[in-house]
C-alpha cells in the first residue's frame, strides 16, 4: 500500500507560479513511475507530467516549457513547478504513482485544487 498526499494548491493569478507537493508513504521503495494528473469540472483526467525512478520526464503539450516535475526520493515526495500558469490550467491535480509490476498508475493522492484567475 502506498499513500500520497498533495499540497500547495491554491488560488493563483494568470502569469503567476505554483508549486505543488506530495508526499509518499507506505510501501516506497515499490515506487516506479510518479506523475501528476489534473481533471477540470465535467473533463477526463490527463497526465500532466511524469518521472521515473531514473528521472526520465514527459510532459503533456500543453505544459511542456510552462512546468517542471521532479522528485526527491531520499525525502519520498514528488513536486510540480507550475510557471506562467493560465486559465486553462484550473483544475484539481492529483498526484500518482506506479509501483513495480504495474503498467499503469495504481495509487493515487487526494487531490489539489488548483485556480487560475484572469
Amino acid at each position: 500500500q502506498v499513500q500520497l498526499v498533495e499540497s500547495g494548491g491554491g488560488l493563483v493569478q494568470a502569469g503567476g507560479s505554483l508549486r505543488l507537493s506530495c508526499a509518499a508513504s507506505g510501501r516506497i521503495f515499490s515506487i516506479n513511475t510518479m506523475g501528476w494528473f489534473r481533471q477540470a469540472p465535467g473533463k477526463g483526467r490527463e497526465l500532466v507530467a511524469g518521472i521515473t525512478s531514473s528521472g526520465v520526464t514527459v510532459y503533456a503539450d500543453s505544459v511542456k516549457s510552462r512546468f517542471t516535475i521532479s522528485r526527491d526520493n531520499a525525502k519520498n515526495t514528488l513536486h510540480l513547478q507550475m510557471n506562467s500558469l493560465k486559465s486553462e490550467d484550473t483544475a484539481m491535480y492529483y498526484c500518482a504513482a506506479r509501483t513495480e509490476g504495474s503498467h499503469e498508475y495504481n495509487y493515487w493522492g487526494q487531490g489539489s485544487q488548483v485556480t487560475i484567475s484572469s
